[in-house]
């Protein structure tokens, strides 16, 4: 009965730390965040109360991406809790030892894990795609769209000197090049005016150089080409970058962007690296309050609660580092994705393990 009632203590106790440290992120994030959208839209016809909600948009987003800071400083604030109220000692004078306290907390953060990758997860990508969405229409390439899907690779974009609309798809997609191209251009009525066809087209810059071409007008007649030039808003920079903010997708369609990515011959690294780093979360969040764990119960020398809150965001910004340079081992395929993803764990996981082993010496 009495493990039962001290689960059910620390767990709660947790669960309000790590609550408070989130609301305190939250109004950082919107003060932080707010002065860039106002920024944004101080030169553009919108009303007063975008830059406001679209920061609004944008925080649970923010959040998801500091979660491991944010358990290890509620980790923190939950022993700090514990020793201020001199809790410690009353329960290992109840049987209930480092250990006990630490895997309660542990366990908290394993499944808080797991429903912040279920359902958090793809709220606030949900979230973070709206507010693209409305960023989209005020900025400069409200004319232009790129998307990628089983279809393979298409693009729609308006060239404003002559009114023309050009629907671009590609069935290939590689690194500088599009194969099996077709290009059609519409009036600004949407009719037909010509169909281009390419086997390859270079498009390392704005021009693309197309090669072995051909040119149907409306009237159905042939034009054959050995090169075309066709100035474009894209180029290999831009179209590689079409998803580049992977938050704004969900899981299932982070999936499926993988799988149309593959079917156009285009690397879908970062995609996988995206998808990985969110599967891992919940397992690097209970490393996270097991490391957090650790400096607590050994550092208790420290009597300073500014120096252990210090400590405590160096060892983030250390596990932060970590982490990093191993994903750009994954992006640059130095590591196969998983290993760039899931080594930083190991390691961190053989830490909290030499650790365990001598926590309740104390």
């Amino acid at each position: 009965m009495i493990a039962k009632q001290h689960q059910r203590y620390l767990t709660k106790l947790f669960l309000k730390n790590i609550l408070i440290i989130i609301i305190v992120f939250v109004f950082l994030s919107f003060f932080l965040n707010i002065f860039e959208e106002i920024k944004y839209f101080e030169n553009k016809e919108s009303e007063i109360y975008y830059p406001i909600i679209l920061t609004i948009l944008n925080i649970p987003s923010i959040v998801f991406e500091i979660l491991p800071f944010i358990f290890l400083l509620g980790v923190m604030f939950f022993f700090i809790s514990l020793y201020d109220r001199e809790e410690i000692d009353l329960l290992r004078t109840n049987g209930i030892d480092n250990m006990k306290i630490t895997i309660t907390i542990s366990v908290v953060s394993l499944i808080l894990g797991i429903f912040l990758i279920v359902l958090y997860y793809s709220f606030s990508a949900n979230l973070k795609s709206l507010y693209l969405n409305i960023k989209y229409k005020y900025s400069n390439a409200s004319d232009h769209l790129a998307v990628v899907n089983e279809g393979g690779l298409w693009i729609k974009e308006k060239n404003k000197d002559n009114d023309r609309i050009y629907i671009i798809n590609a069935k290939n997609y590689k690194i500088n090049i599009l194969e099996n191209l077709e290009i059609t251009e519409l009036d600004k009525n949407y009719n037909q005016l010509n169909l281009i066809i390419s086997k390859k087209a270079d498009i390392s810059n704005k021009v693309w150089k197309l090669s072995n071409v051909k040119v149907y007008s409306k009237d159905k007649n042939a034009k054959v080409l050995e090169k075309l030039e066709y100035p474009s808003s894209f180029d290999e920079k831009v179209i590689s970058n079409l998803y580049s903010n992977l938050n704004s997708l969900n899981i299932i369609q982070l999936i499926k962007l993988k799988d149309n990515y593959k079917s156009i011959g285009y690397s879908a690294t970062e995609v996988r690296l995206h998808l990985n780093k969110i599967y891992s979360l919940p397992i690097y969040l209970t490393l996270t309050t097991i490391i957090g764990a650790l400096l607590m119960f050994k550092l208790t020398f420290i009597k300073s609660k500014f120096f252990l809150i210090v400590i405590g965001v160096l060892v983030s910004v250390v596990f932060y580092y970590i982490n990093y340079f191993s994903i750009l081992f994954g992006k640059n395929e130095t590591l196969p994705v998983e290993i760039s993803i899931w080594l930083p764990q190991i390691i961190i996981f053989l830490i909290c393990t030499l650790g365990l082993t001598k926590l309740n010496e104390n």
